[in-house]
């Protein structure tokens, strides 16, 4: 029977993303850009907006026109003409002028700040009383107020949102370098798994682990690429991972991890051309199991067989890697985390980093976290989990009322 090698913890683990390359690059269009990651640093190529503009429906005037002006005592204003939205400004605004602007338009010169409509009242067409003082650049966007000439507006490894792509319209930008989508090949081993559309047989359960993997790896800017189910075979088991490699560039093997007389998932992986195993067994519960290989330049992951077990250990290590090799480079790109408050107590064993399924609830203005405690093999505990938190590897557990912070998923 195998022994686990030295179990590794989990930061060790991770950062072997270190040894991995990111892919190549290829130019999208705008509209294909939500989800990419960008391959090169973005410039902004001129001010913008380019233009002093207004921010609210009003009158543009100077400022200082309007010092002192209140309800008892309103200030004067001539109205000199109209500002049109998308025109260039046909007037200059001088001491006690203004121009009727509206939401967007642009400042003539002249003007410094914006008075409200709601704070003015006409006298007549052109003519205005305006009830309060406004200061220079007030209800003004400057014209490099979003972003000067030349600065950085994103930088490389960033994962494209939607309001990444609105800041590449505004600089007028129809396309963009990125990285190209990981393709991540997926494996279920076991003589006991049988595939979704089959009626199990006593001893036989459904392959749950593909599907869960594609969705996550879609769910994390990878295009997940199906291999099938592989009995406990070494023959089937080496053949189905030279193929997967030759089109991939990440490959999970769920099952097949553990001890065990009939784990072929090492000899396979060894067996592999510049093969080099960097991890068999991680201290994470659940799913201590873990194997990581390097191959061919492509990590190469063993998960467990138990659903949840594989759906943390994806979420903890195969996550970061995956992003890591699509050229996902920015920290703030992390999972989001929401502080919550334990409502039990949490035991946990010392020398692991142990995550625990929780369900977030909101009372009094602060989220609650309850631990759903359930054995890895039961999927029902990550249905109803909002999220996990990490109890580190030096603590034996947490009191009820502690923060914590809950990965989201």
């Amino acid at each position: 029977m195998k022994e686990f090698f030295n179990v590794q913890d989990i930061e060790q683990v991770v950062g072997y993303r270190d040894q991995f390359k990111p892919l190549a690059f290829e130019t999208v269009a705008l509209a294909e850009c939500q989800g990419r990651v960008l391959a090169h640093d973005i410039h902004a190529s001129a001010d913008l907006p380019g233009f002093a503009r207004s921010t609210m429906d009003g009158f543009a005037l100077r400022a200082a026109s309007t010092y002192g002006a209140s309800e008892s005592a309103p200030a004067y204003i001539d109205v000199v003409g109209s500002v049109a939205m998308g025109k260039l400004p046909r007037m200059s605004i001088q001491s006690g002028q203004s121009a009727r602007i509206a939401t967007g338009g642009m400042l003539p010169d002249g003007a410094d700040s914006v008075v409200m409509v709601e704070h003015t009242e006409a006298i007549d067409d052109h003519a205005i009383e305006v009830y309060r003082p406004v200061a220079p650049g007030q209800h003004v966007i400057a014209a490099d107020e979003d972003f000067e000439k030349g600065q950085l507006v994103l930088p490389a490894g960033r994962r494209m949102r939607f309001q990444e792509c609105g800041a590449l319209a505004a600089l007028g930008m129809t396309s963009a370098a990125v990285y190209r989508r990981p393709v991540v090949g997926i494996v279920s081993t076991g003589d006991e798994i049988v595939s979704v559309d089959q009626l199990p047989q006593p001893g036989q359960v459904r392959d749950i682990n593909s599907h869960a993997l594609s969705a996550l790896v879609a769910a994390n800017g990878g295009a997940p690429a199906g291999f099938g189910i592989v009995r406990d075979n070494y023959e089937q088991l080496l053949r189905t991972c030279r193929n997967a490699l030759a089109d991939t560039d990440m490959l999970l093997i769920s099952g097949g991890s553990s001890v065990g007389m009939r784990d072929f998932t090492i000899e396979a992986l060894n067996a592999l051309p510049q093969s080099r195993l960097l991890a068999h067994g991680v201290a994470i519960s659940p799913g201590k199991p873990t194997i990581l290989a390097h191959v061919m330049g492509k990590p190469v992951w063993g998960l467990p067989g138990h659903a949840v077990s594989a759906m943390v250990v994806f979420l903890a290590m195969v996550r970061p890697m995956l992003r890591w090799i699509g050229g996902e480079r920015v920290e703030d790109d992390a999972p989001p985390m929401i502080s919550a408050r334990l409502t039990r107590n949490v035991s946990s064993a010392q020398g692991r980093d142990d995550f625990v399924r929780v369900r977030l609830q909101r009372r009094d203005s602060i989220w609650w976290a309850e631990p759903i405690l359930a054995k890895s093999g039961l999927i029902q505990s990550m249905i109803h989990a909002h999220g996990l938190i990490k109890i580190g590897k030096n603590c034996e557990g947490l009191e009820e009322g502690a923060w914590v912070e809950v990965m989201s998923i």
